[in-house]
């Protein structure tokens, strides 16, 4: 009874609905995309981040944070479209699969396509700061703190609901893989990320540009905006043990640009030639690692038993493969926003938090799934679709845009007959 007192309490003091308090954990992309989109809605909104906004624009980079158009949308509806008139535009995919190494093939499988929408890449060193001020000038409440298990468990008594928004440190590993989910244990290649100038333009238009050397791994560079202006992100993803997993021998940022232009030369000779003149954009600019591939469980029950949700990289992490990672928790900070504004005033209880989940999940097994076919060796009909999209625009134009929006390769892509069907309606277009 005291404890129903104290909630009808909190909603109406006096005749006047008081706010009702979440508190989320982490200030990346989702975290105060969110919380900004609370704040939109009326509610009492903290944010908790390990690092100033100082801080954060001093830091190492964190991500190649690409986003389609689908995603920038949902920032532009919150007023967070805050670069368009700086941010070079991603204006289109090209696509190079090469023949494997001592196979004797010398064609390689390439196409391109402009996107239906632009996308764009802002370094979270740039972005998250100007979040923050928006966040706080737009009423938010903003603490800096390293947050652990007992700070977590204070927020819970505080606030109707917490949402863990930070991917990595202790926190993080309170939410358990899902193994029905998760298809790796293990890390499925050696990243690296290297921000840079001087790379010369692709002549046509600008692109994400993704080169596929099967049994080596993957390299895709794109423009995006640093700290000091346009620049290009290179993403490099070597295969476990092969020649591209040697990121361990970069003591010193110059060596990790060295052993980029390497790479590309070894194995990427068409991206290399763009790249003779390159630079780092800043000491900082730089990235290696690993991690497996996870989806978690999306409620963690802290020790006094209070439950808080994670949200974004903390319960579905998939392989920058894809460049997803921006785009799902731009999605997933949406998909949240809606689920709490429709609660309205009902508890934010346990099913509200397994519901709101497998709302996001909805759009977000598709990256997933998707992901994981482009890690593997491609299968005999991708290769066909590839080859196909040389002669057909359209095939090239379709999985262009299929990246921004995935669910669309479960119709023609992922599967075999679904290809062979989507092949044969392309080659003899109805008359």
């Amino acid at each position: 009874a005291m404890r129903k007192h104290r909630v009808r309490a909190n909603h109406h003091d006096g005749g006047i609905m008081a706010k009702r308090s979440i508190t989320i954990v982490g200030a990346g992309q989702s975290g105060l995309q969110l919380a900004i989109g609370l704040l939109a809605h009326g509610y009492d909104v903290r944010v908790v981040s390990d690092r100033t906004p100082e801080e954060i624009a001093a830091s190492r980079v964190a991500s190649s944070q690409a986003m389609g158009a689908p995603a920038l949308s949902l920032e532009r509806g919150l007023g967070l479209n805050l670069w368009d008139t700086e941010v070079p535009p991603i204006e289109g995919v090209s696509m190079t699969i090469a023949a494997p190494p001592g196979s004797g093939e010398m064609m390689p499988v390439r196409w391109a396509s402009r996107l239906d929408a632009v996308g764009q890449s802002v370094d979270q060193r740039v972005k998250m700061p100007r979040f923050i001020a928006e966040f706080i000038r737009r009423g938010g409440e903003f603490i800096v703190r390293e947050a652990d298990v007992d700070d977590l468990e204070e927020y819970a008594r505080h606030s109707e609901l917490v949402i863990v928004a930070a991917g990595k440190g202790e926190i993080a590993k309170l939410f358990t893989r899902d193994d029905a989910r998760s298809r790796y244990r293990v890390p499925q290649r050696a990243l690296a990320l290297t921000y840079v100038d001087g790379m010369v333009p692709r002549p046509e238009y600008s692109a994400i540009c993704y080169s596929v050397v099967p049994g080596i791994g993957e390299f895709f560079c794109f423009p995006a905006l640093t700290l000091s202006g346009p620049c290009e992100i290179m993403v490099f993803e070597g295969i476990i043990g092969g020649p591209m997993d040697c990121w361990g021998e970069a003591g010193t940022p110059e060596q990790h640009l060295d052993i980029s232009k390497r790479i590309l030369k070894d194995f990427f000779p068409w991206e290399a030639e763009r790249c003779e003149n390159i630079s780092l954009t800043d000491e900082l600019g730089i990235l290696s690692g690993r991690f497996p591939p996870t989806v978690r469980h999306p409620v963690a029950v802290l020790p006094s038993g209070a439950e808080v949700l994670g949200m974004a990289d903390v319960v579905v992490l998939n392989d920058p493969l894809t460049g997803q990672g921006s785009n799902n928790a731009s999605r997933c900070a949406a998909t949240y926003l809606d689920s709490i504004c429709a609660q309205d005033g009902r508890p934010f209880d346990r099913e509200f938090k397994q519901r709101t989940f497998e709302r996001y999940w909805e759009f977000a097994q598709y990256s997933t799934r998707w992901t994981s076919a482009m890690l593997e060796p491609p299968a005999p009909h991708a290769i066909q679709l590839h080859i196909a999209a040389m002669e057909h625009p359209e095939i090239g134009r379709r999985f262009a845009n299929a990246i921004v929006n995935p669910e669309d390769f479960f119709s023609w892509y992922m599967d075999p007959a679904d290809a062979e069907a989507y092949l044969a309606s392309v080659m003899q277009p109805s008359s």
